[in-house]
């Protein structure tokens, strides 16, 4: 997400085993020849107002799981978002949840512009209230390929809507602490190996074992040292999800209206101590230690996270580990 705030995003913004079965909807004919399009049909055209974004978008396809739309400049015979976006949207599904009464994920593509990309949900009135990855590049020739980072932005996007919008409550607490990539870079492994994309996955997971960063501290190892063995070794794809049931069910909410609807959202962020304590909850172990190694005993701002983390069992005494 090229955006530097996820609220800045948010706010302005072969079919897998176990999964829902895509359905592709075909328009029918009139007596007069002209097509008649189901009265659920997304839009042929959609004009973007949002951010810089201007472009009069064509629907490309679409389906029970996923509409596709290109601007003028993508090329009309790349045909892998179709395909691959409807199998990871009905994974994230599958592992997280519905994101609204809409099934549909509305995935935009550019091509000469906008490199990078931005997320939105259905909660949000930004993007009309659909959940969207919109992605560009600098590239006219742009996503020709659908490997490497055409599938790796493209899914990065949709791990934001699952941090913004995971179980009916709007609004990421953790984004102040893993900030635009750090929860992403768990979610994609995960997502790879949930699609049977396990090339990607080995490729995925060797690039992000080299990556560090430097928040909470110098080169810290965010995937290697906290989320990897989280992953590995405490429940896997349960404890993603668990993350954020639990902190769907105890972190504090308040209410937001979105000028159409009112949802619960997330009356503040956590803090690293409770960050850690929610973790521990969803892995069903005590993290501490391995907090200790991956980030040292200080947050960003240079507090005592331990104190935090006591302080955090004494105010969510529900969540046991």
């Amino acid at each position: 997400m090229k955006k530097t705030s996820l609220a800045a995003a948010l706010l302005g913004i072969a079919v897998i085993s176990g999964c829902s079965k895509k359905t592709t909807v075909t328009p029918s004919k009139n007596n007069g020849g002209a097509t008649i399009e189901p009265a659920d049909a997304p839009a042929l055209t959609w004009k973007e107002h949002w951010f810089e974004h201007v472009q009069n978008l064509e629907r490309i396809s679409y389906d029970n799981s996923v509409v596709i739309y290109y601007d003028k400049d993508v090329r009309r015979d790349i045909v892998w978002p179709k395909k691959y976006m409807a199998e990871a949207w009905e994974y994230t599904k599958k592992t997280y949840g519905a994101f609204g009464d809409d099934p549909r994920l509305y995935a935009i593509y550019h091509a000469g512009k906008y490199s990078g990309g931005h997320p939105s949900t259905y909660m949000d009135d930004s993007h009309d209230f659909h959940n969207v990855t919109d992605c560009g590049s600098g590239d006219a020739n742009a996503w020709v390929s659908g490997q490497g980072n055409d599938i790796d932005l493209s899914t990065h996007e949709i791990g934001h809507i699952v941090e913004g919008a995971a179980k009916g409550v709007h609004g990421s607490p953790a984004f102040s602490i893993w900030h635009d990539s750090k929860w992403m870079e768990i979610y994609q492994y995960d997502v790879y190996l949930g699609l049977g994309r396990n090339d990607d996955a080995v490729r995925w997971h060797n690039l992000k074992l080299q990556t560090t960063d430097d928040f909470p501290r110098a080169a810290t190892h965010w995937y290697r040292d906290w989320f990897y063995p989280i992953y590995n070794d405490h429940g896997k794809t349960k404890t993603l999800n668990g993350f954020f049931t639990l902190l769907a069910k105890y972190f504090p909410k308040r209410t937001f209206n979105n000028g159409k609807q009112t949802y619960p959202e997330y009356s503040r962020d956590l803090n690293y101590g409770e960050f850690i304590h929610f973790w521990s909850g969803a892995a069903g172990t005590d993290l501490k230690q391995l907090a200790l190694t991956a980030f040292g005993d200080k947050d960003e701002q240079g507090n005592d996270w331990t104190v935090q983390l006591e302080k955090a069992k004494t105010d969510f005494p529900d969540i046991k580990y």
